[in-house]
């Protein structure tokens, strides 16, 4: 039988696609959610789970930015081909988005076993989510959101890329968290600060799900509930994604980080009290 039955990851998807993008922790929402729902958040199987279903969530950031997608990575291609059209700024983007996956990557694979053992513990989780509100209203305080899109550089793609580590060690961070507060302290506008998160997101969270799939298909989870966990994700991604940006176009970060400090309050509450299993 599925550690994870086909309801369970129909609700989880939902969370993974509300969460996923917002600067909240998709991974600490989810690991509060498999416990209220008696899942082993330890499991081999549901830790694969989890990633797998972020393709979903990936997938709606494809959809959602195919012209831009498309436009990069047209760029890259000519800029491979043709010197000249190596100093356009979308055919460096496109190396930057490269470039600044490598750490997390580098330790992703060398820090598994902390990740996947106690740095997953919900106390842990519930430590992230305060720390992480701090960090956030700080950089939104800091930064003075000057600058757009088109002013990033390759410092900025490797400062923020770098800052999804944080979310990596430390669940409950919040990689969209981390990443746009990082470029929130560079200066970068609210919504250029949230769709370098978006663009940074992909390769790294692709490259997660594909790699914890032999772990989710060989040790428990069945096809059908991840099926059903990615197509969720993917459509209520979808509408998150673009509800992010319009809110982000006019209002600060403080609505988040409230809201983490509550729910990682609350997270306490539940662990001290005995009601979830760390």
């Amino acid at each position: 039988m599925s550690v994870i039955s086909v309801g369970q990851a129909a609700v989880l998807g939902v969370i993974e696609g509300v969460t996923e993008f917002l600067p909240v922790s998709s991974t600490g929402h989810l690991k509060i959610a498999e416990g209220l729902m008696s899942i082993p958040v330890d499991d081999n199987a549901v830790v694969g789970f989890s990633a797998v279903i972020q393709v979903g969530a990936i997938a709606a950031v494809l959809v959602y930015f195919f012209k831009d997608i498309v436009r990069i990575v047209s760029a890259w291609g000519r800029g491979l081909r043709n010197r000249e059209e190596r100093y356009h700024h979308d055919y460096k983007f496109a190396w930057w988005v490269i470039y600044a996956t490598i750490p997390i990557v580098i330790v992703g694979l060398a820090a598994k076993p902390l990740i996947d053992g106690p740095l997953g513990s919900l106390w842990v989780v519930a430590a992230s989510l305060i720390v992480g509100s701090g960090v956030m209203w700080a950089a939104d305080q800091m930064g003075r959101h000057k600058r757009g899109e088109d002013d990033t550089t390759f410092k900025d793609a490797m400062l923020v890329g770098s800052s999804q580590i944080l979310a990596l060690l430390f669940p409950g961070f919040s990689r969209s968290g981390a990443t746009m507060s990082t470029g929130l302290i560079l200066d970068l506008d609210r919504v250029a600060a949230t769709r370098l998160s978006f663009f940074l997101g992909i390769p790294a969270l692709t490259g997660a799900g594909l790699y914890e799939l032999k772990d989710a298909l060989g040790t428990g989870v069945g096809a059908a509930p991840l099926v059903v966990g990615t197509v969720v994700s993917f459509v209520v991604a979808y509408a998150s994604i673009a509800w992010l940006l319009k809110f982000v176009a006019k209002h600060s970060f403080n609505a988040f980080v409230i809201y983490r400090i509550v729910i990682g309050l609350a997270l306490f509450g539940l662990l001290g009290t005995g009601v979830l299993d760390s």
